[in-house]
């Protein structure tokens, strides 16, 4: 049973007048990145080009822009650009700019993370540092996203070209080097009813060896967790099954040193992936029990993700 409780304070005339102020400065921040993503919508078009990753905190963005809610949206708009760019090694390399805009944007950094298979990992650490050093001393408080993207088409390949040896190296960044990645990822669907669809998440995830559950019924969550790099290939495969709405919700990533079974493993949640139904209800028998679901990840620690799906606190 879900609960969710209502408390009214009275505010004096200044809280309201700090209040109104705020919200006015809420709402121009969400304006300015309406603005910003429907600018590089219509300068990229294609989605190899520009893609938004979490289509519902985009919907709670204009609902909140559009004085449909008053609630401060739960959620980054999170979305990939993609640039290539010609290398003398080689003719041309993609980068891929995995990006979230935090609520107040751009009174606040874009959070940006530049990958590119020619990358090391201590290479990758560099060009995203300098990449930050760049906004931070640019663009405090102004848009930004067009302006990293060129930066990074102009200055990201000479972080592939240089030898390691000809970056400046600390005894830390030797160490990050060897940084192995887990990530646990806490994906919505509108629905999964499919039997091939519900196969495919079990099979998937066991030939990536990650574990997790599967919630099928309306709406559909799925979690897995494992090494970063079998995460970002499971979710290659499933975005590409035709879906009425899938995203990511929630990610969670965790640098382990050494990165061994031992240190993996400590931090699954998870023994396996398995499908979990609870208590099936409604005319088609595709509602799950939420109550249940609450209990389930509370057990395992992950209470407050069911807020970030839901938009209310479990009890």
């Amino acid at each position: 049973m879900l609960f969710v409780t209502l408390v009214i304070v009275p505010k004096s005339p200044e809280d309201s007048m700090i209040l109104g102020t705020t919200e006015m400065a809420n709402q121009e921040a969400a304006e300015i990145q309406i603005s910003e993503l429907d600018l590089l919508s219509s300068m990229f078009p294609y989605e190899e080009e520009f893609a938004i990753t979490d289509q519902l905190a985009l919907a709670e963005l204009k609902h909140y822009v559009e004085n449909e809610s008053a609630e401060v949206p739960s959620s980054k708009v999170q979305f990939i650009l993609n640039v290539k760019t010609e290398v003398p090694s080689a003719s041309m390399v993609e980068f891929s700019m995995a990006c979230a805009l935090p609520f107040k944007y751009p009174t606040v950094l874009p959070e940006i993370t530049v990958r590119s298979s020619l990358l090391s990992r201590s290479q990758q650490i560099l060009l995203n540092s300098d990449l930050k050093t760049y906004l931070m001393q640019n663009f405090s408080g102004e848009p930004c996203m067009l302006s990293a993207r060129e930066w990074v088409k102009d200055h990201a390949a000479a972080y592939i070209d240089k030898e390691l040896s000809s970056f400046p190296r600390t005894a830390s960044d030797a160490t990050q080097s060897e940084v192995t990645m887990f990530t646990r990822l806490w994906i919505y669907s509108h629905h999964i009813y499919n039997k091939q669809k519900r196969k495919n998440i079990i099979d998937w995830a066991k030939e990536l060896s990650l574990s997790g559950f599967c919630m099928p019924g309306k709406p559909g969550v799925v979690c897995v967790e494992g090494l970063q790099s079998s995460c970002e290939e499971f979710w290659s495969r499933i975005r590409r099954l035709t879906w009425k709405r899938i995203l990511i919700r929630h990610r969670e990533d965790v640098s382990l040193e050494g990165g061994g079974h031992a240190e993996i493993q400590k931090q699954r949640k998870f023994p396996t992936l398995e499908e979990k139904c609870f208590d099936a209800h409604g005319a088609r028998g595709n509602h799950m029990d939420l109550g249940q679901l609450y209990h389930f990840l509370e057990e395992k620690g992950c209470a407050d993700i069911f807020q970030m799906y839901f938009g209310v606190e479990g009890h």
